[in-house]
């Protein structure tokens, strides 16, 4: 008996062995204010509401309107419209510098050394980087802003990073209407960034006043390394990296593209592309690049071919609106989406070409 009620005493007594349960702790985050943010994010405003933003140089609403321009929602590309034409009196006043290079020749520094020059000269700069999306999983890394960490933190300077989406070559299917909103919040100066050599230079090159090419030396034969019709399409180009030990390398493939370029045809505006070298490291030869992009600029408005490029932009903006909204009304249609099941089917057993295929679903279009 004295056994069993001290085993019930002991059964009975607490454990210094054993964890209390304590209490719930909080969530980190305050859930009425993420509720708030979610609604924000969500929440569309209204035309006017994006423009007097936009004009008042707000930052998150340029952002936003953007962002909305990116969509490819219904409802948010009729608004995306209304916007676009709204900005037009307001936009137009910039000078559009396309940047491209070979991978490696240090297209983010060389864009922040010579971003930071013309900040220091009191010119408002955006700066759109188009950066590649995965064909698998559709996303991108978006890292400009981490590259560019001096110029990001300027109050002067807007950085834009965009995934290509796929698009053809790898620029950002909507890089046009943001230079417009880009123009619209004051920015007169706007780079765009290429992912690299490939179609996206004929298309940025389409959509901007200026194109740079970018060059380094030591990377092997610099001109069998990059394709003749991007340097025939260039304006200026630069051989980066021209310091230290790299010096006499660069200058020695500065001789050797000027003597490549008098072999190209005559440019269309009569300008002759000027070849220079710099470091985007040191900023050396940065202000000489800059200083060869102003005598383009005076070069080309005497002429009147500054104009005549900007109508040639403005044509084709149109030409590929009616494209993509072929594009979104061909696939779009419900009939469309069935009989594409049935003709793959057909593709993938070999009963049709792929000819005949594209053929007859134009003929089913051309029909509703």
């Amino acid at each position: 008996m004295n056994s069993n009620k001290h085993k019930s005493e002991n059964t009975s007594s607490p454990s210094s062995l054993k964890v209390q349960g304590g209490i719930e702790q909080p969530s980190s985050l305050n859930p009425h204010a993420v509720k708030r943010y979610r609604g924000m994010r969500s929440a569309l405003l209204d035309v006017d509401e994006y423009l007097n933003g936009i004009r008042n140089k707000d930052i998150t609403i340029l952002s936003k309107a953007i962002t909305l321009v990116e969509s490819s929602l219904p409802a948010h590309q009729t608004i995306a419209r209304e916007l676009i034409q709204a900005c037009l009196p307001f936009a137009g006043n910039s000078i559009r510098i396309g940047i491209t290079g070979v991978p490696g020749a240090g297209k983010s520094t060389f864009i922040e050394a010579f971003g930071l020059h013309l900040l220091d000269k009191g010119r408002r700069l955006a700066v759109l980087a188009i950066d590649p999306s995965s064909s698998r999983s559709k996303g991108s890394i978006l890292g400009d802003k981490t590259r560019m960490e001096e110029l990001s933190s300027r109050t002067d300077a807007y950085i834009r990073p965009s995934p290509s989406a796929g698009s053809l070559g790898g620029v950002a299917r909507k890089t046009r209407e943001t230079i417009i909103l880009c123009e619209a919040a004051g920015y007169d100066t706007v780079f765009v960034e290429t992912v690299g050599v490939g179609q996206s230079e004929t298309a940025v090159h389409s959509m901007v006043d200026f194109f740079l090419l970018l060059m380094i030396s030591g990377a092997g034969d610099e001109l069998q390394g990059i394709k003749r019709g991007i340097m025939e399409m260039a304006d200026a180009i630069a051989v980066n990296k021209a310091d230290g030990d790299n010096k006499t390398k660069a200058e020695f493939a500065q001789r050797q593209i000027k003597n490549a370029l008098h072999l190209f045809p005559p440019t269309e505006s009569g300008w002759i592309p000027e070849v220079k070298t710099c470091s985007a490291l040191t900023h050396d030869g940065i202000a000489e690049v800059w200083e060869m992009t102003e005598r383009y600029f005076n070069f080309v408005k005497q002429k009147s071919y500054f104009s005549h490029k900007r109508q040639q932009q403005t044509w084709q903006i149109m030409l590929e609106f009616i494209d993509a909204r072929l594009h979104e009304r061909f696939y779009n249609k419900t009939a469309i989406k069935q009989a594409l099941t049935n003709y793959k089917a057909k593709l993938q057993n070999g009963q049709i070409s792929p000819y005949q295929a594209g053929t007859e679903l134009l003929e089913i279009f051309d029909k509703l």
